[in-house]
């Protein structure tokens, strides 16, 4: 009787080699956004133009150096890597505030407001859960920068009600309000379509059907993703640049990362067209990053700008650990 033993090491080397083709490039390509995006932050649109990894700037940091979208994103990774609680990724965001724990040199330099004021509500003692931003105002995109990491838990998921029940989760700590948390659905959904190695446009449609099938019209989702509308119309990619705007409200960071994206071939088009729209250049990049690593795979990001990223081996040691981490787990679970 012939062993089955060959087989399936040759499906888990297949499995693991699947989840590590698609991790890496997507969190590389945020960080690498983050960074190529750092220097030029808050920049009226059309005063700069970037086409490679600079330094200095906003910031006067140097060359590589990625901002709290890469921080609290490896805060995350860490957490998951720990098995913590929400309350101890909290504990870490205080940590990355306090004493610059997850920082390329030791010192925190960015921030949002929103994410601080839930850091300060958890630290007078209230509940995670409790801490994030429920008002109109508290829509930035602090959350969506941050749960890239969650796709790689999530892609097995079938059930869509118990995947937002995830990415509520992790959202809320920092932003409540249901705009922002649909906006995070958004964000890994359209990472999961991608990881499926579905068409961006098909992503998109699967999306709005999800919620349409899932929440009825009275729904606070449903009430919020008309603010997304726009992402989801058939002429989105044929809107002019100069009708995209980039700054921290979570619609408009997810509008400009998304149509840099679908507007690019490459993934080094893609960051450069994202970070040249201006204003929240570091999180809009962030995000296009991992969107286009994602579909493009780590053979497009360019050796140049991977080589850069600010204190790299100890990057390389937390995306290993967390590779080996989902790809035990997706084994286990095979």
């Amino acid at each position: 009787m012939q062993s089955n033993e060959p087989k399936n090491r040759w499906d888990e080397m297949f499995l693991r080699l699947n989840i590590s083709k698609r991790l890496r490039p997507t969190l590389y390509g945020g960080i690498i956004g983050d960074a190529i995006g750092v220097p030029v932050e808050f920049m009226r649109r059309d005063t700069f133009f970037v086409n490679d990894m600079t330094g200095y700037g906003t910031y006067n940091q140097p060359p590589g150096t990625w901002s709290d979208d890469t921080s609290l994103t490896l805060c995350l990774i860490k957490n998951i890597l720990e098995n913590g609680t929400t309350k101890e990724l909290m504990d870490k965001f205080v940590a990355y505030g306090e004493s610059g724990y997850c920082t390329p040199y030791g010192k925190m330099f960015d921030i949002g407001n929103t994410t601080v004021e839930s850091i300060m509500k958890y630290r007078r003692g209230v509940s995670p859960h409790e801490c994030g931003g429920t008002s109109e105002m508290d829509n930035g995109n602090g959350a969506i920068m941050r749960i890239s990491p969650l796709v790689f838990l999530l892609y097995t998921e079938p059930d869509f009600i118990k995947r937002v029940g995830v990415i509520k989760a992790y959202t809320e700590i920092t932003h409540a309000h249901p705009r922002a948390i649909v906006g995070s659905i958004i964000c890994i959904e359209l990472l999961l379509g991608l990881y499926h190695d579905h068409s961006l446009q098909k992503s998109l449609q699967d999306i709005y059907q999800a919620f349409q099938e899932n929440y009825r019209e009275n729904h606070p989702y449903i009430r919020e993703i008309v603010h997304f509308e726009r992402i989801f119309s058939d002429d989105f990619f044929n809107i002019e640049r100069s009708e995209i705007l980039s700054g921290g409200y979570v619609v408009h960071t997810l509008e400009a990362a998304i149509w840099s994206f679908g507007n690019s071939s490459t993934f080094r088009d893609a960051i450069i067209k994202s970070v040249n729209l201006g204003a929240d250049t570091d999180t809009v990049a962030s995000i296009t990053g991992s969107l286009a690593g994602m579909y493009f795979k780590m053979d497009e990001i360019p050796e140049g700008w991977l080589n850069q990223i600010a204190v790299k081996e100890e990057v390389d040691i937390i995306i290993n650990a967390f590779d080996q981490c989902c790809s035990d787990i997706a084994v286990k679970n095979a």
